[in-house]
């Protein structure tokens, strides 16, 4: 598979620490942050590699070369002029051939298990999958709404309105494309195809400067905006969500934190082909108020603490993943669209207060018969109600998550044995509904690890 890599971006935010140096070549802890990405790349099997770059070319074709070093084939596409974001995509598309390809944004550190992405793409069938994931400031971010099966409805920019609770789903720029989406787009675009491909495409491999036969094409395309948005609602676009790293460094202060984590070790041990520690969380009277059966989404309220709680989990390396019982579907007292809705409200809620949760797992179950209105279908005795672990082990697949390092924290004996039957490290019972509960559990769980370590 081909992976292409827009590494043209001037980086004019960071340029204060880096004058005069490519945002591709900008070192992280003592190496380049693209060819951090690129030996990621090379040791999951991604050798095949175009960059497209623009400002400062020369300098990192001198420095990568034809990748050789790395044990990859570079290739580059240099624009003479800025062609936006996905302009070169339509002067490549011969090159790219008909399988679905890997395209990656430059500007962001990130190390993902792309063969994982991959495996969802083809299995979901979809033109186009997006790498999305939370974080902690999904208020100011780009946010991708899609449905229960994962499908895009709606991307909205940080400019749009946005409705009052929503998932903190933030796009990372990095995707799967099928290449039928060039030639679908060229029917949406302004430009012939003829104009599309005018600009000779430059396979430099080092021979530094363009072919005097380009010609200069002034028009800009922008993968979002003109390519990508246009699938919303059409069954073809696919959000793969995920708590692997990525972190804009576009900034100063990001590049530093971006650095840091780097040293720390944190954003390769992310990377799902490593095993993942997780701290598994209850839902009712662990992170939000215990009021019975959670019918009606204005009865949705924090605990004090809960969200300084898990936003401790999400700086400390661990995953924040709820597990929870939900029997209101089976009893038929809640749709799964107002379920859905309650659990954007959470997002929303601890987004606001920098928090986020890698994960949400529902049971849906009820065994017992007799209500009106109950739906036969839930009526079941499951594997995943707890205490029995179902919930804690389909997230283990997911995430690739090493049980015997990991915690459950609950408020009721059933979130206990859960745990205990998931062989966890730890399983935890706290007070329901007590303010700051959940934050000094976090915090107890947290110094303990850290004494082990040092």
């Amino acid at each position: 598979m081909k992976t292409i890599i827009m590494a043209g971006g001037r980086g004019t935010r960071i340029a204060e620490l880096f004058p005069n140096i490519p945002k591709p070549l900008i070192p992280v802890d003592g190496m380049p942050i693209l060819e951090r990405e690129i030996r990621s790349l090379a040791q999951q099997g991604f050798k095949d590699i175009i960059l497209t770059v623009g400002y400062l070319a020369d300098k990192i074709i001198s420095y990568f070369g034809d990748g050789g070093k790395l044990g990859v084939k570079i290739e580059y596409f240099v624009e003479k002029t800025p062609l936006g974001n996905a302009g070169a995509l339509f002067r490549l598309r011969d090159k790219i051939g008909d399988e679905p390809f890997l395209l990656l944004n430059a500007d962001a550190a990130f190390d993902v298990d792309f063969n994982r992405m991959i495996a969802f793409h083809r299995q979901h069938g979809g033109l186009v999958t997006l790498f999305t994931h939370p974080n902690s400031h999904p208020y100011d971010s780009g946010l991708i709404m899609a449905d229960k099966d994962g499908k895009v409805e709606r991307w909205l920019s940080k400019e749009d309105e946005r409705p009052q609770w929503y998932d903190n789903r933030v796009n990372a720029g990095l995707h799967v494309i099928d290449p039928k989406v060039l030639d679908l787009s060229i029917k949406n675009l302004e430009l012939s195809e003829d104009e599309l491909r005018t600009q000779t495409i430059v396979f430099d491999n080092g021979a530094h400067g363009l072919s005097s036969k380009d010609q200069v094409l002034s028009s800009k395309i922008d993968l979002d905006r003109q390519l990508l948005k246009p699938l919303c609602g059409t069954g073809e676009m696919f959000c793969y969500d995920s708590p692997e790293y990525v972190k804009d460094m576009g900034t100063p202060e990001r590049f530093h934190q971006v650095e840091a984590d780097f040293k720390a070790g944190i954003v390769e041990a992310k990377n799902l082909n490593h095993q993942q520690k997780a701290i598994f969380l209850d839902r009712d009277g662990t992170i939000n108020k215990y009021v019975g059966f959670l019918r009606k989404i204005d009865d949705f309220e924090l605990i004090d603490g809960a969200a300084k709680a898990i936003k401790k989990i999400n700086a400390s390396g661990y995953l924040a993943i709820v597990v929870t019982n939900q029997p209101v579907i089976a009893r038929g007292e809640v749709s799964w669209d107002e379920l859905y809705e309650i659990h954007r409200k959470m997002q929303t809620l601890l987004g606001q207060q920098g928090a986020y949760v890698d994960g949400i797992y529902i049971c849906p179950h009820h065994p017992d018969k007799g209500f009106a209105g109950e739906r036969p279908e839930y009526k079941i005795d499951c594997d995943c109600r707890k205490p029995k672990p179902g919930l804690l082990l389909r997230a283990t697949k997911d995430f690739n998550i090493d049980l015997h390092q990991s915690f459950m924290i609950g408020d009721d004996d059933r979130d206990v044995q859960a745990g205990l039957n998931a062989e966890c490290r730890e399983a935890i019972k706290i007070v329901s509904n007590k303010d700051n509960a959940l934050l000094e559990t976090v915090i107890n769980i947290l110094v303990v690890e850290k004494n082990n370590k040092s």
